[in-house]
């Protein structure tokens, strides 16, 4: 994950102490329905979506981590709940689509 940081410029919001874990592969939507349909477990969630139910969403996939996109960040109530279960959250400006290629680039496959 410490490489992930670098190379999409990402902030860490919590889990600087998780950010040795290991993602198999990546996921990008804005969609939870394609979200729960696609995203395998160990993966790394790229998103746009900063409501709390992303972090109920990340757990259901066994996500290992999420990346928040575009800039947005979460409220502090996503941020505490992340903290609760162990998930470390990052944010980048860049984009959905540059990031996952950026990723996809780097070696990690898709979901």
């Amino acid at each position: 994950m410490n490489v992930i940081k670098e190379m999409l410029d990402a902030d860490v919001l919590s889990g600087a102490d998780l950010l040795d874990i290991e993602v198999t592969c990546g996921f990008g939507c804005d969609l939870v329905s394609d979200s729960l349909c696609f995203a395998r477990s160990g993966c790394l969630l790229l998103t746009g979506l900063t409501n709390v139910q992303i972090i109920r969403l990340a757990e259901m996939v066994e996500a290992r981590a999420i990346v928040f996109v575009r800039g947005k960040k979460p409220g502090e109530d996503v941020i505490e709940l992340a903290r609760e279960k162990g998930i470390p959250l990052l944010a980048t400006d860049l984009f959905l689509f540059e990031s996952c290629g950026i990723l996809y680039q780097a070696g990690l496959r898709s979901s």
